[in-house]
């Protein structure tokens, strides 16, 4: 079998799956009519207001912030497992990975995305 036919199976193959997993999803799902299902649920205490509110930018900041650096550190695991095969080369990766990381920590500080307002 060539590689393109190969990729042509897998390709079908994965369509049909995902295909069948919605349409039994779809079939299975239980249903419900309640004009309660749509309200909105806060811990069970009754909302006050809209629930179309503005927050402030410095919740998304720290969010993304922490979710970048969160990232970055996971990606340092498997390199942490394999440190000794990697030799020079994986050491100065890493290094260099470490100052993009400090750059934009500095980058952040710098611009007040650190600071709670």
């Amino acid at each position: 079998m060539s590689n393109s036919a190969l990729f042509l199976v897998v390709l079908i193959t994965a369509v049909v799956l995902v295909g069948a997993a919605l349409l039994i999803a779809l079939w299975l799902a239980p249903r419900s009519t309640n004009p309660l299902k749509g309200e909105v649920y806060e811990c069970g205490i009754p909302t006050r207001g809209t629930s179309w509110m503005q927050f402030r930018v410095g919740y998304y900041l720290f969010a993304i912030l922490y979710l970048v650096f969160d990232v970055e550190t996971v990606l340092l695991f498997p390199w942490a497992t394999v440190m000794r095969d990697l030799g020079p080369e994986g050491l100065e990766s890493v290094l260099f990975f470490f100052i993009i990381l400090a750059l934009g920590l500095a980058y952040a500080w710098k611009k007040g995305a650190l600071k709670w307002k």
